[in-house]
């Protein structure tokens, strides 16, 4: 019920199952070993403690992998407060883990609801004594997005006494933001606003999250610093490619154990995310097929030996339907009333509205099938059934275990970098309320750190070669505009 989004806040943590601890630090502990990014920084900076008492929240995919990433951020010192960035992500074991070593406070359980999913996440912003972060680690942007709303809502109501209406909205999420921010006002009228004033920066995981951060700067309505770690190399090119292309095939075949081979895969979008799902759906030996907006990804598919075509010139016939955009609207019933039977549906996009799930559940005569948590058989009025994976949310994570520690410490030892680098500017004037991105030496030093652990010997220039090419001996080696 919507009254669990309640303002008090409580100072334990809330997870499902603290007998799960031993078994999540057993399997934390083979993770610090596939993730040497992170802690060769806990090595460099965990005796200065470069982040002593800052508060750090984090909306991020509480798995055994962001767990490492906390327990990072905790040696280097950090007071933290973390909630899951998806309602099916949570491996439970994890968060039992990291309340048992009292190295964060967390609150997220596999199979929230949407109202328990936004209490969670303000519980996590906000601290005993009522303040909030300084900085967040956000995945998504929806606390960063909680703050920008309620600021706005709270000068709305300064000047108006407008309070907002959850009514006003079709958007369930959308309802759960209002009525957090109605339930704020009464109780502090200021709560969003002092909070904001008092955070030095967010840095964020993922693409959408960093599309609307960009759309925020563009609109001059940006609060605070914001770093962009998806578009460092050693982000979107390794987690997003190399890690969907590791975890899609094992969310489709833990959910429903089909054969991929022989199959037809449909994969919508043939940006980082795309390219790696594509090519696991290939490497499975399934017929491959590409949808595109996009002209240079288009063409891109196609020289890598994929057909690309159109949703609905495949939608008879494809086995296996991914949606990989970041946009919405990608796969809408319409598309599903044509499908065979036991078509597979999933999304590996971040947000949940790539897929028409509101109108697949609206269908007159549909009926759900439960097949198992996060499994659903939806069966249409001609009797054919639709399997849909995760409710149209990230399948990856939803019905497996997201991507695997190695990649996983290439994206959060940016994260890592990002916060030491907000912090140690807080009082400079290095950064304004824009978005940034982390320099290239930074990106290489992360790919660096990792190259021992997969057996690298990297070649070295000499001075001649350097001086040839016009590059610092050490790196940085390409220029900014260069695409990898």
């Amino acid at each position: 019920p919507i009254s669990l989004i309640r303002f008090a806040t409580m100072t334990d943590s809330k997870v499902k199952d603290m007998s799960l601890a031993e078994f999540g630090r057993k399997e934390l502990d083979l993770a610090e070993v596939e993730m040497p990014g992170l802690m060769n920084t806990r090595a460099e900076f965990g005796a200065k403690k470069p982040l002593q008492g800052v508060r750090i929240m984090g909306s991020l995919h509480m798995t055994i992998q962001t767990a490492v990433l906390i327990e990072t951020l905790y040696e280097l010192g950090a007071d933290i407060r973390w909630c899951s960035c998806n309602i099916f992500s949570t491996q439970d074991h994890a968060a039992a883990a990291v309340v048992a070593k009292k190295t964060s406070k967390v609150f997220a359980w596999k199979g929230e609801t949407l109202e328990e999913y936004w209490w969670c996440t303000v519980q996590a912003l906000t601290w005993p004594d009522g303040k909030g972060p300084q900085m967040i680690v956000d995945d998504g942007g929806d606390a960063t997005l909680l703050i920008h709303e309620g600021v706005k809502r709270e000068k709305e109501f300064a000047e108006s006494k407008k309070v907002p209406d959850p009514a006003s909205t079709d958007n369930e999420e959308f309802k759960c933001i209002l009525q957090i921010i109605k339930d704020s006002l009464k109780e502090d009228p200021q709560k969003w606003t002092k909070m904001a004033a008092d955070m030095v920066g967010v840095s964020e995981e993922t693409t959408t999250g960093v599309h609307r951060l960009y759309e925020m700067e563009k609109n001059g309505s940006l609060l605070f610093t914001a770093i962009n770690v998806n578009d460092s190399c050693t982000k979107s090119k390794f987690d997003n490619l190399y890690g969907c292309k590791h975890s899609l095939p094992d969310g489709i075949m833990r959910a429903t154990d089909v054969m991929l081979a022989g199959k037809t895969a449909v994969i919508c979008g043939f940006g980082d995310v795309g390219k790696g799902s594509a090519r696991a759906m290939q490497a499975a030996g399934a017929r491959t097929i590409v949808t595109e907006i996009d002209p240079i990804c288009a063409l891109q598919a196609s020289m890598e030996g994929f057909q690309v075509a159109k949703l609905e010139e495949v939608v008879s016939f494809g086995d296996i339907f991914i949606t990989t955009t970041g946009n919405k609207g990608i796969i809408m019933y319409s598309h599903m009333e044509k499908m065979k039977n036991n078509a597979i549906v999933g999304n590996i996009g971040h947000f949940d509205n790539e897929i028409d799930l509101a109108g697949l559940m609206g269908a007159k005569g549909i009926v759900r099938q439960n097949i198992k948590p996060q499994v659903d058989r939806w069966v249409k009025p001609d009797g054919k059934g639709i399997i849909m994976l995760a409710e149209g949310r990230l399948l990856n994570l939803g019905c497996a275990t997201g991507h695997p520690s190695f990649v996983m410490s290439c994206s959060f030892t940016n994260q890592a970098m990002a916060q030491l680098e907000i912090w140690a500017n807080k009082d400079t004037k290095k950064f304004d309320k824009k978005v940034y991105i982390l320099p290239k030496n930074l990106d290489e030093k992360v790919a660096r750190l990792h190259l021992s652990h997969v057996g690298v010997s990297l070649t070295e220039l000499s001075d001649e070669q350097a001086a040839y090419i016009g590059v610092p001996k050490e790196g940085p080696y390409k220029p900014e505009q260069y695409r990898y």
